[in-house]
């Protein structure tokens, strides 16, 4: 795990990549990433997460400056400029149930092909999916879902990069930062190697590649 500036964090990504993002409605979400990535003009992107916030929140300020260029998320219900975008052809969106796109992360995390569900069957979800009958009954195969980087929005940190979350951040953050390539972490505090003890840690310091430095 190595620490670095928020700056050159982000100049990890580089435009087209595929970006799975911690938070629900932004809350987990590294909002200083998200800054700098508009900031830096970041183009491209495919967007992985649970929904696309609000306009000014999380997600949203990718909607919003033309940093994603795809989405793959359970819902846009409140974010109208995803909506308006979508209609308009300027963003693609791919509506996934929710507990159907964070089991296929952690299917990715967990190094499977993907998984079997009843969710969609007989609707417009089963579109395009292959249908495999188990037992009688019909199951949508789903596949995996991985992303070139994580980023992760952590409560506390320590400085091998060992990390915990506080309320609603942990829903999405621990699975993601299993299932992609690169892993940058964003902590809201950042404390000496010991301070955090072995039965809190969340996700293990062998998960994460960068730690941004306050």
């Amino acid at each position: 795990m190595k620490t670095v500036a928020l700056e050159q964090a982000v100049e990890l990504i580089p435009d087209g990549a595929s970006v799975m993002v911690g938070g629900f409605m932004g809350v987990g979400t590294p909002e200083r990433v998200m800054d700098e990535l508009v900031r830096q003009g970041r183009r491209g992107l495919t967007v992985i997460g649970n929904d696309t916030a609000r306009p000014g929140r999380g997600i949203g300020k990718l909607v919003t400056s033309g940093v994603a260029s795809r989405a793959i998320v359970s819902h846009i219900g409140l974010n109208p400029e995803t909506q308006q975008k979508m209609i308009a052809g300027e963003l693609e969106v791919e509506l996934v149930p929710q507990g159907t796109l964070i089991e296929r992360i952690r299917a990715g995390g967990f190094g499977l092909g993907g998984f079997l569900t009843p969710t969609g069957v007989g609707t417009l979800a089963e579109e395009g999916k292959r249908k495999i009958e188990v037992d009688g009954a019909p199951f949508l195969l789903e596949p995996a879902l991985k992303a070139d980087f994580a980023l992760v929005e952590a409560f506390l940190a320590d400085y091998y990069g060992n990390l915990t979350y506080a309320l609603t951040a942990r829903n999405f953050n621990p699975v993601i930062a299993m299932s992609a390539r690169t892993v940058i972490v964003d902590a809201a505090h950042i404390v000496p190697v010991g301070m955090i003890s072995p039965d809190d840690v969340v996700t293990p310091a062998v998960l994460v590649d960068y730690l941004v430095a306050h």
